[in-house]
């Protein structure tokens, strides 16, 4: 089948949702969180309360304004009554100046330490780094820097081991030129990769952009989001860390980050309601927020709810949003982070 250029640009306008208006849907304990300026594009948090969040990405389609300020991982402990971000400090010999963090995911071991994956863009790559979290310093340690030839443009991690994950690629090319082609022709070249250091392989293709990823609480189900299909993709994991198509929950919004209530198993998602506005980042026209909650995604019936919606005003360009006990985070792409109380 062959399109036209005017047919490719709606396409692609299709893709990026532009021009959809949302409704606003307001909170009313929530408060922007001081020190995060550059971004917070996701967040992760243990069973305790302690959140990690990932600030300073920069992304070659999209228009950063702090673009020459290296990443930074911050902490909030949200068992606190006024819960502050405070920035964990990074061991030496680790390269800090090509620090640019991206999605991430935490695993803790059998001993209890708590280990953080972050994908990261040195230099306009995609590479995984693996942290061990000191609680006592407020400090991640380095443990190595994960790179492979199927880890091409990371997205996003799911720790399922100590050393082991399943990672999106967002795109099947890194070079943004060559990432706008493949956007514009609409090529489902996108794929989900499982990693060990015994084993690499592809689970997952046929992913128009594969962005967010995240686990079912009882970890026999992994959930994929790709964000210019604007749907959710539910797949089963096997023994062999194989993946296969269970359904796919279709939505009227680009889905970026999953999280999920460790209790309830609801998908919290991040959503940009105008990718167009996004793209561009224009100040007069700044790109809205959006954050649904899905219940009972694996029945016949999931019902979506919108929690949160702002057309820029307050917070623009959301990318994650993560509960706990009664307390939301809400993350961007590059703009601030917002702390409510539900």
């Amino acid at each position: 089948m062959r399109f036209s250029l005017k047919e490719h640009r709606l396409l692609r306008l299709n893709r990026l949702n532009a021009s959809r208006e949302i409704a606003p849907v307001t909170l009313p304990n929530c408060r922007l969180i001081k020190g995060i300026e550059a971004g917070s594009e996701d967040i992760d948090i243990l069973p305790n309360g302690l959140a990690f969040i990932s600030s300073g990405l920069k992304y070659p389609v999209l228009k950063n304004p702090e673009l020459d300020k290296p990443g930074e991982i911050f902490l909030m402990d949200l068992n606190e009554d006024n819960p502050k971000a405070v920035e964990l400090r990074i061991s030496r010999g680790f390269d800090l100046a090509s620090f640019v963090p991206h999605g991430i995911s935490t695993y803790i071991d059998k001993d209890d330490t708590v280990y953080l994956f972050v994908v990261n863009h040195p230099h306009q790559k995609s590479t995984v780094e693996l942290f061990k979290f000191v609680e006592d310093d407020n400090a991640l340690v380095h443990v190595k820097t994960i790179r492979h030839d199927l880890l091409t443009s990371v997205n996003d991690v799911v720790a399922v081991g100590p050393d082991s994950f399943y990672a999106t690629n967002d795109h099947y090319f890194f070079d943004h030129i060559l990432m706008f082609l493949e956007m514009l022709l609409g090529l489902t070249w996108s794929n989900v990769v499982y990693y060990s250091p015994k084993e690499v392989k592809e689970v997952a293709s046929g992913f128009y952009s594969a962005n967010g990823i995240n686990i079912s609480p009882d970890r026999k189900y992994i959930y994929v989001a790709d964000i210019f299909d604007h749907n959710i993709h539910v797949m089963e994991k096997h023994a062999n860390w194989s993946l296969t198509h269970v359904k796919t929950v279709q939505l009227d919004t680009m889905v970026d980050n999953l999280s999920i209530d460790p209790h309830t198993g609801d998908v919290w998602l991040g959503c940009h309601p105008d990718g167009m506005k996004l793209v561009y980042n224009d100040p007069e026209n700044p790109p809205g927020s959006e954050v649904l909650r899905i219940q009972n995604i694996l029945s016949e019936e999931p019902v979506v709810t919108c929690v949160y919606s702002d057309n820029g005003s307050v917070l623009q360009g959301t990318s994650v949003a993560s509960v706990y006990e009664g307390k939301l985070l809400i993350g961007t792409v590059f703009h601030r982070a917002l702390y409510c109380e539900l």
